[in-house]
């Protein structure tokens, strides 16, 4: 087992990383001091393969603890399903001594952490990440929330877990499409951040794929640590951790025009991704030689690359000005200058987006 910190001050906590370790959950929270009842969340698919495990770890180490289901996927990220949890919290009559597990990806984890941080005003939270897209970024940081139909992740706050218990075993089962979907945030991170990582991505992609041991270990713990280090220097995205999007503007964009049907998150962000660098080289930030080797290396690990052609620009900029990071119509992208280096830019002209995506179909 690997640990991490994620320093922000009386809210710090530690990333757990570990192989077959999800027995080691109930004895980690007894020994940081938890009493109170806990709640797991979880989706029926999820839970099906390791609910019993996370149940009985809890149990053995003296918790009562109990199962809230909501159905998988990214449309249940919603206000509904917030509301279904609420009941159960409230039926079972947790108080503000409770803690929530959350087991399972990225949509589990925001919309548990959510629930946690708004029922009674606040109660703690755990991540316990069981995809590759969870494990690298969305589990870390203490962003929460839920979609509304025009637009992704409108509803949130920031509240940080109090642990993140990673077991990479989890990875063996999850559907390639979904494990490759994880990646386009662990490539992100090379982008934005670490030159050496991306030219570990790049050689290391077939073990990557095969999900050797080794690999995977590195890929997730780098990937904590970029992300850990950028929160604790900006937790509430006043400045640096604005980076973290990299690739999302456009990208959440691609999901709310396609209804969070047709494309995992990863994808619609390496489709974003991709689309960003050529947004880029529109302005003169960076040459077309690292644009092609971001998308080569996208494609490589078996992503999409191309903005599909029956979306139109304008339902895009619609889409994207409806982004958070929009301010009076001000339309803010983050862009690379090279590989490992990026900037936010303000003020991008429609003209400029709209050739960027033309050059991205």
């Amino acid at each position: 087992m690997q640990t991490l910190r994620v320093e922000l001050g009386d809210r710090s906590y530690s990333i757990v990383i570990g192989n077959d370790q999800l027995e080691g959950l109930g004895a980690s929270l007894s020994a940081a001091g938890h009493k109170g009842r806990i709640a797991v969340v979880s989706n029926p698919t999820v839970f099906a393969l390791y609910g019993d495990r996370v149940m009985g770890a809890l149990g053995d180490a003296g918790f009562e603890p109990f199962r809230l289901l909501i159905p998988d996927g990214e449309e249940y990220k919603s206000l509904s399903s917030l509301e279904s949890i609420y009941t159960g919290l409230l039926t079972a009559r947790l108080d503000r001594k409770s803690l929530l597990v959350a087991l399972g990806g990225g949509v589990i984890g925001d919309i548990t952490g959510y629930a946690a941080s708004t029922y009674m005003r606040g109660i703690d939270f755990v991540q316990v990440p069981t995809t590759l897209l969870a494990q690298v970024d969305s589990s870390v940081g203490g962003k929460t929330g839920v979609n509304h139909t025009l637009g992704k992740n409108m509803i949130g706050t920031f509240w940080q877990p109090r642990l993140v218990w990673i077991d990479i075993r989890t990875l063996l089962t999850l559907p390639k499409r979904e494990f490759v979907s994880g990646l386009a945030e662990v490539i992100k991170y090379g982008v934005i951040w670490d030159r050496e990582f991306f030219d570990f991505l790049e050689t290391g992609a077939a073990k990557v794929l095969a999900l050797d041991n080794d690999a995977l270990v590195h890929v997730i713990r780098r990937s904590c640590e970029i992300k850990a280090e950028v929160v604790s220097k900006d937790e509430r995205e006043a400045g640096l951790r604005a980076i973290l999007n990299y690739g999302h503007t456009i990208g959440h964009a691609i999901e709310t025009a396609t209804g969070y049907k047709k494309y995992l998150h990863g994808e619609a962000v390496a489709i974003g991704m991709v689309a960003a660098a050529r947004l880029s080289e529109v302005l003169g930030l960076m040459d077309g030689r690292q644009t092609e080797r971001i998308e080569s290396l996208v494609r490589d690990y078996g992503l999409p690359t191309a903005i599909p052609g029956d979306l139109g620009f304008d339902e895009l900029l619609s889409c994207m000005q409806l982004d958070k990071k929009t301010v009076s119509g001000t339309l803010t992208f983050v862009l690379p200058e090279k590989i490992s280096a990026v900037r936010i830019e303000k003020g991008v002209s429609p003209e400029a987006i709209r050739k960027a995506i033309e050059l991205s179909r």
